[in-house]
């Protein structure tokens, strides 16, 4: 199955997607608050997510992606980044992963079909992680 070769690869190149990530965060003027952050710090946020990504798309239950970015949201607060700017640095996340699997290329109708289909599987997790984040900000119970 081309999502699950497609995951590989992201999870394989996790550490690039994370360097790739931490220039895209310092040269947006919408994550400013970040850019006081060690590359290390900002690339290890993106390792994250980006090495894990199989388990992340997998998991049928709320809980652990509600756990993991609830806490992420209280973190962020609690460091003073202001909520849009987390917000946008998740929205910067998701698109350098669509990049990157955008650049991988379809060679056919069916490969094309099956990077939609992750496509849907990343907007989804992230639709959930952007939530959870919220809530955990907000201090939401």
């Amino acid at each position: 199955m081309l999502v699950g070769r497609l995951v590989g690869l992201i999870e394989d190149h996790a550490d690039e997607l994370a360097d790739r990530l931490v220039r895209k965060i310092r040269e947006d003027s919408r994550t400013a608050a970040y850019h006081s952050f060690e590359d290390d710090q900002l690339a290890d946020r993106g390792r994250n997510v980006y090495a894990h990504l199989g388990r992340w798309l997998g998991e049928t239950s709320e809980t652990p992606v509600e756990e993991e970015y609830f806490r992420l949201g209280q973190t962020r607060r609690d460091e003073g980044i202001p909520m849009a700017e987390v917000v946008m640095a998740l929205l910067i996340t998701r698109r350098n992963l669509w990049q990157f699997v955008d650049s991988q290329g379809a060679d056919t109708i069916l490969e094309l079909r099956q990077q939609l289909d992750l496509e849907l599987l990343v907007v989804r997790f992230f639709d959930r992680a952007i939530y959870h984040t919220v809530r955990g900000y907000q201090g939401d119970a």
